[in-house]
């Protein structure tokens, strides 16, 4: 009986260790996430010829792609912008799906 006990505490802490490792690498990814949607938001922003007040950022860490959204008024402030990813994202695809508007 107690050979029983011990090996299902043995397993039950494998089983625990295992999601600690799964739920630490999944939070990583999370954080890394997040720090490339900082830089690429933020290098927009500080880049006074893009109008970026209705762009939006998101980062898919999982399949390492920036997705651009939202609208800027001039087709050559959407390049700008995915220019201004590629180059604080430089190991993701960017997705540039920013609309043209013209104000």
């Amino acid at each position: 009986m107690a050979g029983v006990l011990m090996l299902a505490g043995m397993t039950a802490c494998a089983q625990t260790a295992r999601g600690v490792v799964q739920d630490t690498k999944q939070n990583t990814a999370a954080v890394r996430g997040a720090v490339e949607t900082v830089d690429v938001k933020t290098a927009i922003i500080a880049d006074k010829t893009i109008d970026s007040g209705a762009i939006d950022v998101d980062t898919y860490q999982d399949k390492k792609v920036v997705v651009l959204r939202g609208s800027v008024p001039t087709e050559a402030q959407k390049q700008k912008a995915g220019q201004i990813a590629k180059e604080n994202a430089s190991s993701y695809t960017i997705d540039n799906q920013l609309a043209v508007v013209p104000k």
